[in-house]
């Protein structure tokens, strides 16, 4: 059997170490499944979830250079279908449409510009006093009787 990236086949568990384990494979061959590649879950102690001589189905993630061959076995595993998130309303209004009964169409440019400005100053107006009020009103490095 041809090995290629990508294929999935059986193999067998032949030396675990801290960081993963090795896989007799088909042919003759011995691939490395790293930890991090044994399951979708993080694992502490790589014995905790395998043995020497089990069975396992893996996937060729990677061959080096010089035959070294990289596996997974979380890659084989049916991913689980996560929920879909349901998309985010915006946080703020959106600045280029002005008020409810303007739109962008009835807008210029220049007037999207301005409204974009006005709402911009408005929100650095808030955070300047947002800022003054928790720093004591003191501007950023100033000591008390100096001047800024």
């Amino acid at each position: 059997m041809q090995l290629e990236i990508g294929t999935i086949c059986d193999g067998k568990v032949s030396g675990i170490t801290n960081f993963g384990a090795f896989v007799s494979l088909p042919g003759g061959k011995t691939g490395m499944v790293h930890i991090s590649e044994v399951s979708n879950k993080f694992i502490k102690d790589i014995r905790e979830v395998l043995t020497e001589n089990q069975d396992v189905k893996v996937k060729v993630i990677s061959i080096g250079d010089d035959g070294k061959i990289s596996l997974s076995i979380k890659q084989t595993e049916k991913q689980e279908e996560k929920p879909q998130r349901k998309p985010r309303p915006p946080r703020n209004a959106d600045v280029w449409q002005g008020s409810k009964s303007e739109t962008k169409e009835n807008m210029s440019f220049e007037d999207m510009m301005a409204k974009f400005k006005q709402v911009s100053d408005e929100k650095m107006t808030d955070l300047k006093r947002s800022k003054e009020s928790k720093h004591g009103g003191f501007s950023r490095g100033a000591r008390k009787g100096q001047n800024v």
